[in-house]
Order: C-alpha cells, then sequence, then structure tokens
C-alpha cells in the first residue's frame, strides 16, 4: 500500500471519517433543507434544438411556476437552446401563428395551462408543436396534488424530451446526495435539479456512499452512528431500513448488482481493505479480489457482468475491471497516475471517473470501446460521478468559489448547470433509475 493513496481528498475524506468516528472527535451536524437550488446553466453545445416554452396559463396563481421549470429542465440537459417567448402566455387550445416562430428561429415551441380543480388538485396540461413541419406533435394533461406540481412539471420535460429526441427523458427521476450542515448530516431525496429535498435520514454521525436501488426503492448508504462505518439499506417511501453489512472493520462503498439481488462493498474484515459480494438475505460475504492491496469503490457494469473498481495494487490508484464473480483483474485507466470513482454508464458505453491531474482533481469521461479518455470540467475538486439513467449528463460534487456545490455536465463538458444550495456542505451524489 502506497502511504499517498489515503493523502488525497476522496480517499482521505474517508478515512478521516473512518479515524476521527473511532477516536470518537467526529463534529455533529445540523441539517437544514437545502430548500431551494437555482440551476444556472453555462456553456454553448453545437447541435440544440431551438425550443419556445410559453408562459402556461393560470401559473401566475400556481404554487409552481411550470414553464420555467421545463425550460430549465430542457436546456440543462444540453439538447436544447430556449427561443426567447417573454411575455406570451398560451395554453393547450391556443391557435399559434407558427410562421411568425419559424422567423423567431424556433424548432419547436411548448403551451400549457395549470388550474386548480374544485377538490384542490391541480391538472397541468401541454401541447407540443414541431414549427418546422406545422406539425402538432400532441399533448398530455396530469392530474396532481399541490406537492407533486414540480414532478408534472417534470413529467412535461421528460414528454417533450422523448418528442423531439426519441430518447427518454430523465426529468423526473430523483437523486440523493449527502450534506453536512452545522452539527447534523442529512441524506437527501431531491428532484433531478435538486428542489424538492426531503431528508430521509438525519444523524450526528457520518451518513456517506449512498448508491440507489436498481427498482428506486432503496437507498444503500453507509453509516457512523456505531461508531464505525457499516452499510444499511434505506426504504425511501416508508424510511424503514435494514443492516446489511456490520462484520469486523470497515464495511464500506456498497453498490447494487444491476439485478437488484445482491450488493458488493469493500470490507476490511480480513484485514486489508477487499470487495465482496453481499446477498441481501444475510449469509457469508463471498471475497471477490485476492489482494494486499486496497481494492475499493466497486461499480457493476450494466448487463451484470462486471465489476468495476479502484486499486493500488500497481502502486497508485488505477481503475481495474474484474468479472463480476472475481478472477483476475485487468487495468482499465492507463492515462495519469491516480484515478479513482469510477461510474459506468447504464448504456454500458461510458465510464466517468476522477483523475488526479497537476494537484487537481477532474472529471473525465472513457469511451470504453476505444479507451479514449476526455477531460470535461474546469474545476479542481471533483468527486462520486453518476450518471443519469439515460446516460447523456453526469452528476458530481465539486468545490466552486471555495463552496461545494453540485453539478450536471453533458458528456462532452459542454453544458454545466449548477444546482446550487442554500448553505451546507454538499457531497456523493448518486442518479436514481428511471421512475416505475
Amino acid at each position: 500500500m502506497t502511504s499517498d493513496f489515503f493523502h488525497q481528498p476522496l480517499f482521505k475524506r474517508r478515512a478521516a471519517l473512518r479515524a476521527l468516528a473511532g477516536a470518537g472527535l467526529f463534529a455533529s451536524y445540523a441539517g437544514h433543507a437545502l430548500a431551494q437550488f437555482r440551476v444556472e446553466v453555462s456553456g454553448v453545445g453545437l447541435t440544440q434544438v431551438p425550443i419556445a416554452i410559453a408562459s402556461f396559463r393560470g401559473e401566475a396563481q400556481s404554487p409552481q411556476k411550470i414553464g420555467d421549470i421545463v425550460k430549465a429542465d430542457l436546456e440543462r440537459s444540453g439538447m436544447f437552446r430556449s427561443v426567447d417567448a417573454a411575455g406570451v402566455v398560451a395554453d393547450e387550445t391556443t391557435r399559434l401563428d407558427l410562421a411568425a416562430w419559424r422567423q423567431k428561429g424556433a424548432d419547436a415551441i411548448v403551451t400549457g395551462s395549470v388550474s386548480r380543480l374544485a377538490d384542490g388538485r391541480f391538472d397541468v396540461r401541454l401541447r407540443l408543436w414541431d414549427v418546422v413541419r406545422g406539425q402538432d406533435l400532441g399533448g398530455q394533461s396530469y392530474v396532481v396534488t399541490q406537492a407533486d406540481l414540480r414532478l408534472a412539471a417534470h413529467r412535461v420535460s421528460d414528454l417533450v424530451y422523448e418528442k423531439l429526441t426519441g430518447e427518454k427523458g430523465i426529468f423526473s427521476t430523483r437523486i440523493a446526495y449527502v450534506t453536512k450542515a452545522a452539527q447534523r448530516y442529512n441524506l437527501w431525496v431531491a428532484d433531478s435539479d435538486g428542489e424538492g429535498a426531503q431528508s430521509a435520514l438525519t444523524s450526528p454521525e457520518p451518513i456517506i456512499s449512498p448508491a440507489w436501488s436498481p427498482n428506486g426503492a432503496q437507498l444503500a448508504y453507509v453509516s457512523f452512528e456505531s461508531r464505525k462505518p457499516v452499510i444499511y439499506s434505506h426504504e425511501v417511501a416508508t424510511g424503514k431500513r435494514r443492516l446489511l453489512a456490520n462484520f469486523r472493520g470497515s464495511n464500506s462503498a456498497p453498490a447494487w448488482s444491476p439485478d437488484g439481488k445482491q450488493l458488493v462493498a469493500t470490507l476490511s474484515r480480513d484485514g486489508v481493505s477487499q470487495i465482496y459480494a453481499i446477498g441481501l438475505n444475510g449469509g457469508e460475504p463471498k471475497r471477490l479480489t485476492q489482494s494486499s492491496s486496497i481494492d475499493t469503490e466497486p461499480a457493476f457494469s450494466p448487463d451484470g457482468k462486471f465489476i468495476y473498481f479502484v486499486s493500488d495494487r500497481g502502486g497508485a490508484p488505477q481503475i481495474y475491471r474484474m468479472s463480476a464473480t472475481g478472477g483476475n483483474p485487468e487495468r482499465v485507466t492507463f492515462t495519469g497516475s491516480y484515478n479513482i470513482s469510477p461510474a459506468v454508464s447504464p448504456d454500458g458505453r461510458w465510464l466517468a471517473y476522477v483523475s488526479r491531474v497537476g494537484g487537481a482533481f477532474k472529471l473525465h469521461v472513457m469511451e470504453l470501446a476505444s479507451g479514449t479518455v476526455t477531460p470535461i470540467t474546469d474545476t479542481t475538486a471533483d468527486e462520486s460521478p453518476s450518471f443519469a439513467p439515460n446516460s447523456r449528463l453526469i452528476v458530481y460534487a465539486t468545490q466552486q468559489q471555495g463552496r461545494e456545490a453540485l453539478m450536471t455536465t453533458t458528456l462532452d463538458g459542454k453544458i454545466k448547470a449548477r444546482l446550487a444550495g442554500v448553505g451546507g456542505d454538499i457531497r456523493e451524489p448518486d442518479w436514481g433509475p428511471f421512475q416505475r
């Protein structure tokens, strides 16, 4: 084991958690909900659909501005560029002058309405127009409670995205992340844009490494509440949780298998951090790596056949791949001397990871078929990348202007959006699956 391995930000952070928890010195937390995030989109993509989002009729009286949410969703995706529709209010029945919108440069336009029903629920309606072809591409209606108005807006975005790109939208999915604020740690579940955060767990002891189950019903995470790292699973809907790994030594870095039947995790029960398979119904863990080095941060390939992980077996941390049943691993990363935190895209094409470049920690993306590596950020403290379920975006934590923040980026790095909270130390995001 190299002495340098645990002295860099990602590993240092986890090692410090272990050491301080063991010594009883870790400061506790005080969490406030990161109530409202603002999305700041920067960058220009090469091919974007110019789209106009009219103000939805009735949204001035609505608790949520549906059109603004849809506009921010589509811009953040990197696939769309907004055409100015300021001052235009149009519902799903409005007869549009498509020739005028074509002259403004729009290829598509979204109109709609939001109205309160007698029972207190809201009816959100939309219509999508292909301005170039002069075609009505259809509409939809969502009847929701006030609490689900943002979800309805994200579903509008999903429909527009799918109609115009042919791919499934990810706006109604969720992310999980951890905050540290004052004397509390909080595990949050939020919309894909960071809004609507709900606390799934709060603790005076560290919470790290949240990981969504494949069906989106559970989160696995590491808790230090017993003064050592222990792995739990947590039902998001009910708050019910179950102890999954509390073996001798450290239990960390959980990752679900794609079929949801087991976890892989890093255990030090045999004296050195190695990767094990853990059944959800108990039983003896199966050791998958056999080295005297540190093997950690496992991540499954989407077909479940391989596990990517980080090891310092070559003298410095690099990313390796092995069969999901164990066996001899092969090295995957060769560019740079320090590569950690692998995340595989759901379509199996891309590997995101963090590489140390001249003392800075930057997000990189590798095309697995060719091995081509692209650095995609200009920040210096990136960590914890996680792919959207359509493989088009990555969420990660970083530092901007001295503050930790969540970011999303397109795979080419051209479009980034900052999900900026109202304070708190934000880290370790994980993007959930498509809602079923």
